[in-house]
Parts: C-alpha cells; structure tokens; sequence
C-alpha cells in the first residue's frame, strides 16, 4: 500500500483532535450525568436505583434505535460531503429529522399504552415497590422521546459535518440542566424517583429545541432550509434506511438480549439488580474514549468513502483504534485502583457493594484488550454501507453467545449476576474474530455495499 501524501489527508492531526475531544467530553458528561442519577436516586432506596435501572434499560433500547437511524443519516450526508454535494447534504439531514420525529411520536404512543405489559410480563416479579416506582418514572420520561430523538438527529448531522463542537456545548447543557434538576427536586423537594425523571425530560426538550435552533444557520454545510419546504424523498430516505435500519436491528437486538438478562438478574434479588445497575454506570465510563473515538470513525470515514479513497480509511481507522486503545487502558487501569472508592460513595450493603466491585474489575480489565475491536472498529464498517454484515454479526453473536451462555453461566452454573458479564465478554471475543476477518478483506469497500448515492444524483 502505497503511503499517503500529507497533502492528500481529508483530516490533520489537528482535525481529529478538533472533532475527537468534544465528544470525549460529551460522552463524559452523558455518563457523569448517569452516575450523578444512580448517586441522588441511591439516597432514596435501593428499590428506587433498581427501578430508575430496570426502565433506563428500555429508555436506552429506543435511544439506541434513534441513534441508529440518524447514524444513517449522518453517514449519507458525510458521504455527500465528501462529494462535495452539499445540496444534497443539506436534503439528507431534513429527510432525516422529520422521518425520526414522526416514527418517534408512534413509538412514544406505543410505550405508554404498553407500560402494563413492561411491568408485569418483560420486567418479571419484581417487588411491589421496584414496581412503584418505575411505573412513576415512566409516566414521566416516556414523554422525553421524541425530543432525545430529535437531538440526536442534529446532533448526528453536527457530528457529520465534523463540527462536534456543537453536539458537545448543547450536551453540556442539556447534562447540566438535569443536574441541577435533580438535586433541585430530589433533595429540596424530596421528590424521590419523580425529582429524578423531570429533570429528563425537561432537559431533552431544551436539548432538542437548541439542535434544530442551530441547524436553521444557512452558513452550515447541513442545514435546514429557510423558508422549511419538506418534501418527501423516497430515494434519500431508502438510502439512510440501508444503514440505519440494519443498525437499528443491531443495536436494538442487543439492548433487548441486555434487557432479557435483566429479567435473569432480577430473578437473583434487589441485591443483584443494584449491583448490577451500579456495575453498568461505571462500565460506561470505562468505554468512554472508544465510543467516543467511535463517532469520530463514521464522521472521518464516511467522508473518505464519499470521496472514494478507501487508502485513507484504513488508515485512519489504524490510527484511531490506535488511540482508543491507549486511552481506554489508561482509563481502566485507573478505574480498578479506584474500585472500592467508587464502589463506597453508592452506600450500598456489604453483599451488594461485593458483587459491584467483582463486576466493575472484571469489565475494565476485559475492556482494555477487547472492547475497541469489538465496537470501535465496525463503525468503519457501517460507514461504509456495510451495516447489514454488522447487524448479522452482533444479532447472531448477542443471542447465542451473551444471552445463551449468561442463561446457562447464570442459572445453571451457579454464578449468578457475574454469569451474564462473563457471558458479555465471550460475546466481545467473537465480534472481534468476525470483524476482524471482515475488516481485513476487501468486501466491503466495494460491489454490493455501495449505497447508491449516485441514482439521486442522476435524477436531479
């Protein structure tokens, strides 16, 4: 491979640490914000963390299937940049926002009419007052959706422009608000459970208001016209669908498979489900700089696929599993000396406050050696409209690695709620092998993952 001119670079150095370290700290406040959550919600209850946990998982599923979607979109627009098509940029990103908001309108209808069902049938027997408490917080943060969703559409096409700047400050805001809120009502109101969900939603309607605020400036690459004449394109939207909806499968198949688990850890006690939840919020911490470094691969690649150049995503997605692998042992190595600190400030039972710690450990340590190639690295992938080998891969692995092996390592070997982490990294393993074969062939940079960008070209 022949190395690549300076010149010829789509992204410096300075480019990638301009796009990068926003969303390390956007994601850095989406996970402080979790934590500060499970901290103020700790000091009403165990029974009140196992609830806010129990639905958060059903919250994340639907935040994950938006995500999905706009990372579609956000990958056809990167890939008109990269033509220097920024009409048809511009096209992309509206077709996108008001596609989500309408599908995020039914799927709000749909989770509340469908609460019953989530309390009695999917979350299983749960105490009556774990009960309580998570009908309470539904009512309120249901109401969130569409808005979560909205912002993150802007927030994809911000991130698609390389301008992550943006994404980063209305977070910081949006994070800020719920803080505040929090303390606000679950301390000087003492508001419990309900202090903890308005805050949310109040939060994500302010979030979203500021996105599509800021993609209304007509000096944006993407942006949303002025006057706003939307008109439906059935050809643009089939092309978001191609990536978003086999990453939507993906990603939802995979929370759904976390929250089946869930069901299994309930089965084990308020205990298991504490630690459990409490194992979750520090382990997100621990992915940060991955899943951050991950966003910035579909913004760089999707760009240079556009451009056609696909000498520079490999060697750019080199260079950013690279820096996701250091980051992400400096950070765990840090979080496993800071275990029993962490594990102290949640006031948790000496058995569950065990159980956490175990978890906790166990995820860091596995995280450092396998997590990039196992997530960072299929965003090179999806960027380049290979997101249907993707959704196979994490499907067929979720629900017979992670799934098959927590219900046998959990209930039948007897290791109970550490049988599904354990089982979650033997899913990593085999992501890992089957991306990897992927990535270093040569399949996916050509023939049937190409998206046909080109037909509305011709028809403009």
């Amino acid at each position: 491979m022949e190395k690549i001119s300076n010149k010829d670079y789509l992204f410096t150095d300075k480019n990638l640490l301009r796009l990068l370290f926003p969303l390390m700290i956007e994601q850095l406040l989406a996970v402080a914000v979790g934590m500060a959550d499970s901290l103020m919600v700790a000091s009403v209850g165990e029974s009140a963390v196992s609830a806010v946990s129990l639905v958060d998982s059903i919250n994340i599923l639907l935040i994950n299937i938006f995500a999905a979607l706009a990372t579609g979109g956000a990958v056809v627009a990167g890939q008109y940049i990269g033509k220097s098509r920024s009409d048809k940029a511009c096209e992309a990103g509206e077709q996108l926002i008001v596609f989500v908001t309408l599908i995020s309108l039914v799927v709000m209808a749909i989770m509340y009419f469908g609460r019953g069902f989530i309390l009695n049938v999917l979350f299983g027997g749960i105490e009556p007052d774990v009960a309580s408490y998570s009908n309470t917080y539904m009512l309120i943060v249901f109401a969130s959706i569409p808005f979560i969703a909205i912002y993150n559409c802007g927030a994809a096409l911000f991130r698609s422009m390389g301008n992550s700047k943006v994404t980063m400050m209305t977070s910081l805001i949006m994070n800020g608000i719920n803080v505040a809120g929090n303390a606000l009502l679950v301390y000087g109101f003492r508001m419990g459970v309900a202090g903890v969900a308005i805050p949310t939603l109040v939060s994500r309607a302010v979030a979203a208001v500021i996105i599509i605020s800021l993609l209304r400036n007509q000096e944006l690459i993407i942006r949303i016209s002025r006057p706003f004449r939307y008109k439906y394109n059935k050809d643009m939207v089939k092309n978001i669908l191609q990536i978003g909806v086999p990453n939507g499968v993906e990603n939802s198949m995979f929370q759904l498979g976390k929250i089946l688990l869930l069901s299994v850890v309930a089965g084990f006690g308020t205990a298991s489900i504490t630690a459990n939840a409490i194992g979750n919020t520090v382990s997100a911490f621990g992915i940060l700089p991955g899943a951050a470094i991950g966003l910035g691969l579909i913004t760089v690649v999707s760009q240079c696929v556009g451009a056609g150049d696909y000498q520079q995503v490999r060697y750019y997605t080199k260079k950013l599993l690279m820096y996701a692998y250091i980051s992400m042992i400096v950070l765990n190595v840090g979080i496993v000396f800071a275990t029993p600190s962490i594990v102290k400030i949640f006031h948790l039972s000496k058995e569950t406050a065990a159980m956490a710690s175990q978890v906790i450990i166990f995820h860091s340590v596995c995280a450092c050696f396998i997590w990039p190639l196992s997530f960072t690295l299929p965003n090179t992938l999806r960027a380049s409209n290979d997101a249907r080998y993707t959704m196979i891969v994490g499907v067929c692995s979720m629900w017979t690695m992670r799934i098959g092996f927590g219900l046998v390592l959990s209930k039948y070997a007897g290791f109970g709620m550490f049988g599904v982490w354990v089982a979650m990294v033997i899913d990593w393993v085999i992501r890992t092998f089957f991306f990897m074969v992927r990535y270093n062939g040569h399949k996916w940079e050509s023939g049937h993952s190409e998206l046909k960008v080109l037909k509305d070209e011709c028809k403009a």
